[in-house]
């Protein structure tokens, strides 16, 4: 395996590090208190080419493999979740099954736009009988001559108050259970479709979810993504696919934590020593600095795992669950050195401590991941 970043990689990733230092860290308080990212930052990130991390060079993409992304998306991570969670939405599940599910006409249609950012990805799979039970689906498409006829409603759909494209998934026979479940692509403007209130959220600020709602929401036949039937296997591959960037994005906010906390270690004194000086503070600092290395190794392990198309099921809900899980620990171990200042809104530690709890839920909970990783035990081990 090799991790090695190409001289084009790198000089991205240097531009990207500058961008987050110089232009959206200064704001990141600005996001919190607002809820809203400035459409200054935006309007960068699309210059830069953020929006088409995922995009083939074909379709005006950066057209990179998984290995860069990660390197890229760890930088990202590194300021506020916000404004990662509408770039990693935008570049993972909202893009990645039209990339690797699309046809041709469909590529044409809408990625080049979404690489420029004039067109935001979201990808629908949630619903209130349907979360963790991701086959339990009761939104509706029956085929109706050129046209398909969808019912039913989403929650928790990231970036949905700004998408203009969506990948939903609908049931096409529900006599076939899973097997009957098919994936479209939905325009924000096609007849029946709307977008509901934005939800209201411990943190995440900035990064807007909401309801869709489809009243016989007329979709045309060409914007089925993929084959009728193949909705839930296409759902997989989609989550699948980006784990590895999700985690990487987790791996960003944990090394800017520690970078936190050891800026602060040397500064705050108790007992007329620097706080690093106490055993209790340094264990916790070495246990971090533990965790946050495991995690870039299989991050980027399994980042080169999806670059040589291996089959990764199991590793990718490994690095799922174990990305979340480290994030969640190195945040509450950067709220303890802290201290109070650690509890503090006027200070980033407490925001990354909220922002990193939804980590361990969306794209699948962290007892889902479990389930996944058991099952293919259980296959590998007969």
């Amino acid at each position: 395996m090799d991790f090695r970043l190409s001289e084009d990689i790198q000089f991205l990733k240097r531009n990207i590090r500058d961008f987050i230092k110089n232009e959206v860290e200064p704001l990141a308080m600005q996001i919190e208190e607002e809820d809203e990212i400035p459409s200054s930052i935006v309007d960068m990130s699309k210059e830069l080419g953020l929006f088409g991390l995922s995009i083939p060079e074909a379709y005006g993409g950066l057209g990179i493999g998984m290995v860069g992304k990660c390197a890229l998306y760890e930088e990202i991570g590194k300021t506020h979740n916000g404004y990662t969670t509408l770039i990693g939405a935008h570049t993972g599940i909202g893009t990645v099954g039209i990339v690797e599910m699309g046809n041709e006409q469909q590529k044409k249609k809408y990625l080049p736009p979404m690489a420029r950012g004039e067109m935001i990805g979201a990808f629908a799979l949630t619903e209130p009988s349907a979360g963790s039970h991701a086959t339990n689906l009761k939104t509706t498409a029956v085929k109706q001559g050129d046209k398909y006829i969808l019912n039913g409603s989403k929650h928790y759909i990231t970036n949905a108050p700004i998408a203009d494209i969506f990948t939903v998934m609908a049931v096409t026979d529900a006599s076939k259970g899973a097997k009957g479940i098919t994936s479209f692509i939905v325009e924000k403007d096609f007849p029946g479709f709307k977008v509901g209130a934005i939800e209201k959220k411990m943190g995440l600020k900035g990064s807007h979810s909401a309801e869709l709602f489809f009243d016989n929401c007329e979709v045309p036949v060409e914007n089925v993504l993929g084959e009728e039937g193949q909705g839930y296997v296409n759902a997989l591959k989609i989550l699948a696919n980006g784990r590895a960037g999700l985690a990487a994005r987790n791996l960003g906010s944990c090394q800017k934590l520690l970078d936190l906390c050891m800026e602060f270690v040397e500064e705050r004194k108790q007992f007329n020593v620097p706080i690093i000086e106490h055993q209790a503070v340094a264990h916790m600092l070495a246990e971090m600095a533990m965790e946050i290395e495991a995690l870039r190794s299989f991050t980027y392990r399994v980042a080169w795992m999806v670059d040589e198309g291996e089959k990764l099921i199991k590793e990718a809900a490994m690095l799922k669950l174990f990305g979340s899980e480290v994030y969640n620990r190195v945040a509450d171990k950067a709220v303890q050195i802290h201290g109070g200042i650690g509890y503090i809104a006027d200070y980033p530690i407490e925001r990354f401590f909220r922002d990193a709890r939804i980590t361990r839920i969306y794209e699948g909970t962290s007892e889902i991941q479990k389930n996944i990783i058991s099952a293919q035990l259980r296959k590998e081990y007969r």
